[in-house]
């Protein structure tokens, strides 16, 4: 007799409990607003023709669980080598050591025949303008 009363009784206790523990604030997803990023700090366009610009880069799957304002932003290469002025060189050729050391390349001689420079990595050589 006392089972009949007391298990409807905490039957209605545990569903109360259990509605009070449901409408409890759940953290719900909140919408972050992308904040448009350049390729680079220093470049602010894609480089290639199929690459995709950083914040569409970092949507798949992949990058979900990510912070992409943690992730590193090196500097773009091309513009850095755009602002290495154009050694000029009197000849036809020019000689590229690479640097020497164990970062550098063998040694590359460039043809200067054609106007305009000509890169050798992040050097740029142009023949010395001369009368003939």
């Amino acid at each position: 007799m006392l089972g009949r009363r007391l298990v409807p009784q905490l039957n209605q206790t545990f569903k109360t409990f259990v509605r009070a523990a449901s409408s409890s604030h759940v953290p719900t997803k909140t919408q972050t607003t992308s904040i448009p990023t350049s390729q680079a700090p220093n470049y602010t366009m894609t480089w290639s023709t199929n690459q995709q610009p950083r914040p569409a880069a970092a949507s798949s799957p992949r990058f979900e669980q990510t912070a992409m304002d943690l992730q590193p932003n090196p500097l773009s290469a091309m513009e850095l080598i755009a602002r290495e002025p154009v050694r000029l060189v009197n000849g036809r050729k020019a000689v590229c050591d690479g640097g020497g050391g164990p970062l550098g390349h063998p040694k590359v001689f460039i043809n200067l025949d054609r106007p305009g420079p000509r890169a050798c990595g992040g050097i740029q050589f142009e023949q010395a303008p001369h009368h003939h």
